[in-house]
């Protein structure tokens, strides 16, 4: 196993500028973690120079960028919107292949009022399927995720029920995409979520560790201190034998001690599974 981490209590700074993705890479350096993950939101500026700059500073650092995170809404009850996400996304995945990160969090979309279960599955199906033909070549793994709601959407994610999230995994089948199981989103919405798990288990490529403070509820914690049953998760991950990234989605609002802290955790727990 080995282990990097989505800053998300440090979010608003990195956005807004008082902390840079450089910043963040060598904290995860010192931490000693094996790698580092970004928002594509960290990424203002997605022209060729500034990346090519930011591609550089991240090499200098010798880090690796595992994931980045994005936001694609394929349930868009707009046929045209649907269409600009996918174009966005194959965007995100360019600059994501630019930056030498190995894979791209993708979405199904957001649970919009307009979209009705049924076509909401095709929709994400048909987004998600064609992002991963648009996209072949780029040396990025798409991995597809059971999220919540990132602060970047105006509603939930439509495949945050576990039976609509199994749908799209099941009728993906036949495409080359991943799944990034998301261990905070499973405890909090499925009745079993090792069971959630190892429904997905083939697919799964990586890990989103995260936790919750209570079931049926999103109230993100320290890793650890929540209701996520991680003992059980990893002691499933490694009787199926995988052995891949588990990417941190640190959100304890804790700073770097809290980075420190998840770190020591999830390796504690993964040894011990």
């Amino acid at each position: 196993m080995r282990l990097s981490c989505l800053p998300v209590s440090f979010f608003a700074d990195i956005v807004e500028g008082r902390m840079s993705v450089p910043d963040w890479a060598r904290m995860a350096l010192e931490i000693g973690l094996d790698g580092f993950d970004i928002s594509i939101l960290f990424v203002s500026d997605r022209s060729a120079a500034p990346v090519g700059a930011l591609r550089s500073e991240i090499d200098q650092i010798g880090l690796p960028l595992v994931m980045v995170t994005s936001y694609p809404d394929f349930t868009h009850p707009d046929a045209a919107q649907r269409k600009r996400e996918l174009e966005l996304e194959r965007e995100v995945v360019r600059v994501s292949a630019d930056l030498g990160a190995r894979y791209v969090r993708v979405t199904a979309g957001q649970a919009h009022p307009g979209t009705g279960r049924d076509e909401g599955i095709a929709w994400a199906v048909e987004g998600l399927s064609r992002l991963v033909d648009a996209t072949q070549g780029s040396g990025v793994t798409l991995v597809y995720e059971n999220h919540a709601k990132p602060g970047a959407w105006r509603y939930t994610d439509f495949s945050q029920p576990p039976d609509i999230f199994l749908e799209i995994v099941e009728r993906t089948a036949g495409v080359c995409l991943g799944v990034n199981f998301d261990t905070g989103n499973a405890a909090s919405f499925a009745e079993d979520p090792v069971a959630l798990l190892e429904a997905v288990g083939g697919r799964v490529v990586s890990v989103h560790a995260a936790d919750t403070a209570a079931k049926g509820v999103q109230e993100a914690v320290l890793l650890g201190t929540g209701v996520a049953p991680f003992p059980a998760l990893f002691a499933s991950l490694k009787r199926a034998g995988w052995d891949g990234w588990i990417c941190m989605e640190e959100y304890a609002m804790m700073g770097r001690e809290g980075v420190e802290k998840a770190a020591s955790f999830i390796r504690s727990t993964w040894r011990e599974a």
